[in-house]
Parts: C-alpha cells; sequence; structure tokens
C-alpha cells in the first residue's frame, strides 16, 4: 500500500441544488453545505440535470468548511438513462454541461409544470433564472454520454440502477458490453448486498449509495463509506478501482 494511512470517509455523491426543475427552491449552495457538514459527511458531489451551473458555486460557500465539494453533472441520455459525471476539475464540468445544452431537447422550461430553475452565488442570491428545458432527454446516446465523461477525465457512473426510471436498467434491461463505466449507483431504497443479489449486473461494478437529495432533509440519508488517504476526486478514483488499498466499503 502507498501513500498515507487510510480511513473512511463519508460520501453523498448525487445531490441536487434549486437548478434543478425537480428540487426544492432551499437547495440552495450554503443549505447544502451547511446540512452536508451537520450530517458529517466529507466527500460531496453537486450533480444538477443536465447542467453544472451551480457548481462553483456551492464550491465557494464550502470553501472553510472540511467537506469538499466534487463538480459534476446528471446527464440524461436519448435512452432516458440517467449518467452520472463526476469531475475533478469544475471547467471539466463546465465543458460537458455545454456539450449538453447543444443537444438538449429544443423548448423551454414550463415553470408551473417542472419547477423554477435558480443559478444562485455561494451566498445564496439569485444570479439568473435558467430557461432550458433541463428536464428532458438529450440526443446523446448512451455510449456517447458516457464517452464524452471520461474525455473530460471525469468518473461515469449509472444512477440509481435499482430503479424502474430513469436508470440503465430500467430502460435497457442490461448493461450493454463494453460500456466503461466506472461504478454503479443504487438509490436510499436498497443496500448493496439487496442490490447485489437481484441484480446480477450489479456484481460486475463498485456501488454506489447515493441519498439522490433533492431537499435538504434528504442530504446524507444514505450515503457511501470509501476508505482512502483524504476526500477529494482523485482518491475516489482510486477507489472505484481498488487501487493502492483504496475501495468501496460495504456493510457485513
Amino acid at each position: 500500500m502507498r501513500g498515507g494511512t487510510l480511513k473512511a470517509v463519508k460520501a453523498d455523491l448525487h445531490v441536487h441544488t434549486c437548478l434543478s426543475p425537480c428540487a426544492s427552491l432551499d437547495m440552495t449552495p450554503s443549505r447544502i453545505v451547511k446540512t452536508a457538514c451537520e450530517r458529517n459527511l466529507d466527500l460531496l458531489a453537486v450533480t444538477d440535470h443536465n447542467s453544472a451551473e451551480n457548481v462553483k458555486a456551492v464550491i465557494a460557500s464550502a470553501r472553510n468548511t472540511d467537506l469538499v465539494i466534487i463538480p459534476g453533472i446528471e446527464v440524461t441520455t436519448s435512452e432516458e438513462v440517467h449518467i452520472l459525471g463526476l469531475f475533478q476539475d469544475p471547467g471539466d464540468a463546465i465543458s460537458m454541461q455545454e456539450l449538453v445544452y447543444g443537444q438538449l431537447q429544443p423548448g423551454q422550461n414550463d415553470e408551473e409544470l417542472f419547477g423554477i430553475q435558480v443559478v444562485a452565488d455561494e451566498h445564496d442570491m439569485v444570479d439568473a433564472i435558467n430557461t432550458r428545458l433541463l428536464i428532458g432527454a438529450t440526443s446523446l446516446m448512451l455510449d456517447e454520454v458516457v464517452d464524452a465523461i471520461h474525455q473530460r477525465n471525469g468518473l461515469a457512473v449509472a444512477a440509481h440502477v435499482d430503479r424502474v426510471s430513469f436508470s440503465i436498467l430500467g430502460q435497457l434491461g442490461f448493461i450493454p458490453p463494453g460500456l466503461k463505466l466506472n461504478a454503479l449507483e443504487i438509490s436510499s431504497a436498497m443496500t448493496p448486498s439487496e442490490a447485489r443479489g437481484r441484480f446480477e449486473e450489479c456484481r460486475k461494478f463498485p456501488l454506489l449509495t447515493s441519498s439522490d437529495a433533492h431537499s435538504p432533509e434528504q442530504i446524507g440519508r444514505v450515503f457511501t463509506h470509501l476508505l482512502v488517504e483524504r476526500a477529494c476526486w482523485s482518491e475516489l478514483a482510486k477507489a472505484l478501482a481498488s487501487i493502492d488499498g483504496r475501495k468501496v466499503l460495504y456493510e457485513q
């Protein structure tokens, strides 16, 4: 084993902000950070639907805390599969966003039907209202999304695979051979051992358990324990690849 002493850190790697139309408006940058710190999370990924515009604000809000923020995005593929992109650098998340924005369904967000999409600053002030149809699917196919994430040095995670809707297993029924996913995520409704017992595909990949929080009370309701040297993206990447003793810890 190389490096320093390894320790268990708590990670919630699927959290929405007030930018996601289905999230509550109190999912502001500082509220997210405050709640995550109260629940002793070490690592949190911001993963709004088809956008990363609030990533930098959450990072700035966490600046004087021990909480580490991972820039992310939850992309809806043309097959209506949700894929999380987790990046080391905010610029890579924004680059992924630019690709996604160019492939979104045409039309504007219906605030009465889907909810308002707020771009906020680190002090929770409204910077802008995003009018794109972020709730919709893109024209990017599943393999194109995964490849684009990797081209930006990101980690590609299939979201909430145990759910019927918007999951790779729910939509396709299988994981295409050769699809280079870094991990699968399961929802709060299932444990990793239950997922492995129910889905053969869950025995082939590292499993993350995330909250998919859309409101403050959901943040950290479930989380993943990682055995790593410290809370950061590079250590997460090593844990998913089981490198140098890093790994995802599962309940016995």
